[in-house]
């Protein structure tokens, strides 16, 4: 017999299979022999209290033999010969995704990847934190696996709506993820495990029949009779297909520039600036878990703070546990930072994106000076290109980011001296209100106040706030059909994922990724 049932732990009990067993046979009025063993389906932490508990749903097997499933084997065919063809532009969650969809159902993908493979972009990287040189071809941003692969590979979202999470899930199992990601609350993978996944993806994308090219940006589009006729790259190579799958992420801006360019529909989004901000994770862990220390058997603790600051929204963003800050910017005077953990959450710092809203009206101001068109389109990225150099210009080159303690930043002072950190192209003391654009500064002032009453001890000089956080998500939206999720204007051109604004993570943008895919099996097969 087989029963589902919920266990309240504490995290020893937790760490122990033969814990977990006797507590089964107990919630059952058992002998501990009866249990033959289980499977879980849900982990979470619950440290709303001093007592920390961990609750765990299962299918526990009773008085039968225990067997572990089956694991789910998606099933690809081979496509080195199939009827129809489909280019993906960029090979990030999205655009691996849509390819392995449309190879399962004998579709021919061709990817399109300006950047390098993930194994090549180690190297751009460590050229750019250690000496402040950037390949904009080749950053954190753009490059094999997309801004995900190597900036922390957290795979919770929001929102099923788009798509099936789990199957999303058992694709990364499939490729090498481990099956905890299947049943924690908040799945995480990490930054130095998600390269041989996704490394392993395109392998079997190639050994099936789809083709992948690094280093072939996209630079122009071949329109005919509202089709999209081919993609031209900046060798001066033509390449033509049955459909066209742009799936370049948030940082994309010459694709943008492009679309408007060719008169091709697009629309400003909003979306959310400000900072990195970076505590102690042992200091953390004292305010989450209510301890003066973290036991071994809990995993560093996190936290997701939102408040609203004058009728605007003020919240933490891609929280990372034992992690690092990392530049990611994609151009030579663009300061951008961004947040990775790895797998073990090993690294003494915590640090969370904090960000505000940002308005049409913010960025009409912001930029007015630049006699912008208010209506343009393209305005959100202006901004947020306006406010990253000016970061680059306070920092002094080569990637220093400007910085200052928390409180420091709140009272208006520039910091004397800046905590031990974790950015390694390093950091100098400034005054952030004159790098971010006023309203930014004065709501993250008071945010940080108000998450000090929401966690004692987050309001601190021993936190240093980074600059800037700024790409968070696209600032442009592509718009689609909403039944054939095709452009308006073009009936084979299907924009996708984070960059066209319809996704905000690497589950998010997988599950657009294949759902573009299905509606062109459909498609397809009419």
């Amino acid at each position: 017999m087989q029963q589902k049932i919920t266990l309240r732990l504490t995290p020893e009990e937790a760490a122990s299979n033969l814990h977990i067993q006797q507590k089964i046979a107990q919630q059952l009025s058992l002998k501990p022999s009866a249990v033959t063993g289980f499977l879980p389906s849900k982990k979470s932490i619950d440290a709303r209290s001093k007592q920390i508990y961990v609750n765990l749903s299962l299918t526990a097997f009773i008085n039968e033999p225990f067997h572990q499933p089956t694991p789910h084997a998606f099933v690809y065919q081979d496509v080195h010969q199939a009827t129809h063809k489909v280019i993906i532009i960029g090979a990030g969650p999205a655009g691996l995704f849509a390819a392995l969809r449309l190879i399962e159902a004998g579709i021919q993908p061709i990817i399109f990847e300006r950047g390098k493979d993930v194994k090549s972009r180690r190297r751009d990287l460590a050229a750019l934190n250690k000496s402040g040189v950037v390949n904009s071809e080749s950053n954190y941003c753009f490059g094999e696996g997309g801004a995900g692969t190597y900036s922390d590979g957290k795979l919770y979202t929001r929102s099923n709506k788009r798509g099936d999470i789990n199957r999303i899930l058992q694709v990364f199992v499939q490729f090498g993820a481990t099956g905890q990601i299947l049943f924690d609350a908040h799945p995480h993978i990490g930054t130095n495990k998600l390269p041989q996944i996704i490394t392993a993806m395109r392998e079997k994308i190639i050994d099936c029949g789809g083709k992948v090219f690094f280093e072939k940006k996209v630079v122009d589009f071949e329109l005919q009779n509202n089709n999209i006729n081919g993609i031209i790259t900046a060798d001066g190579s033509s390449h033509h297909a049955d459909a066209y799958i742009l799936a370049t992420g948030h940082s994309a801006r010459d694709i943008f520039e492009l679309l408007y360019k060719k008169q091709i529909q697009i629309e400003a989004k909003p979306f959310a600036l400000g900072v990195r901000v970076e505590h102690p994770q042992q200091l953390i862990d004292r305010i989450q878990y209510h301890c003066d220390a973290r036991g071994e058997f809990l995993p560093p603790a996190s936290y997701s703070l939102v408040d609203q600051v004058n009728q605007r929204g003020v919240f933490s963003f891609c929280m990372c546990p034992g992690g690092i800050i990392a530049p990611a910017a994609t151009h030579p005077e663009e300061l951008v930072v961004n947040g990775w953990s790895p797998s073990k959450r090993n690294n003494p710092h915590a640090n969370s994106g904090m960000v505000v809203e940002v308005t049409a009206a913010d960025a009409i101001k912001a930029t007015q000076h630049l006699n912008i068109d208010p209506t343009h389109p393209l305005l959100f990225m202006y901004f947020q290109q306006l406010v990253e150099r000016n970061a680059y210009q306070s920092g002094g080159g080569n990637f220093v980011a400007p910085a200052s303690r928390m409180v420091d930043f709140c009272n208006n002072r520039i910091s004397t001296n800046l905590p031990q950190n974790s950015y390694l192209p390093g950091l100098l003391a400034a005054d952030l209100r004159t790098v971010l654009p006023d309203f930014i500064a004065e709501s993250l002032s008071k945010g940080f106040a108000a998450f000090g009453k929401k966690m004692k001890g987050y309001f601190t000089n021993e936190a240093v706030v980074v600059a800037t956080e700024s790409r968070t998500s696209s600032p442009v939206r592509i718009p689609r059909d909403p039944d054939t999720l095709a452009h308006p204007q073009l009936q084979n051109f299907y924009p996708c994922g984070e960059g066209a604004g319809y996704a905000g993570g690497i589950v998010s943008a997988a599950m657009d990724g294949e759902r573009i895919a299905s509606i062109l099996q459909a498609k397809f097969k009419s």
